[in-house]
């Protein structure tokens, strides 16, 4: 049996991962859901797309200094390369992951 996924070995991993930050009573949050299903359907395989609840993962959202949800974040090599609070579209979002998907 294999151990959970951290996050840290998931933006360690060798795919570019887009970071959803929401919050279960976050209106705007519930937008994403459909935007990232369209964003996993042009770049399938490419690119892990991941939600994290901030009100069950609040240190981590202290740590990154997520303030706000919905905020969007892009990782490669577990680093940081682009964050953005509010709704992201799905083309902006496939266009920004374009630049860290290794072929």
């Amino acid at each position: 049996m294999s151990s959970p996924e951290t996050f840290a070995t998931i933006i360690n991993g060798d795919l570019p991962v887009l970071v959803d930050f929401f919050a279960e009573w976050c209106g705007p949050c519930k937008m994403m859901p459909p935007i990232l299903e369209q964003v996993r359907d042009k770049l399938a395989g490419k690119v892990r797309i991941i939600k994290i609840d901030v009100d069950k993962n609040q240190k981590l959202a202290s740590e990154l200094n997520v303030s706000s949800v919905p905020t969007l974040a892009i990782f490669s090599k577990g680093e940081i390369k682009w964050r953005q609070p509010g709704v992201q579209q799905a083309n902006s979002l496939v266009q920004l992951l374009n630049k860290y998907i290794v072929s």
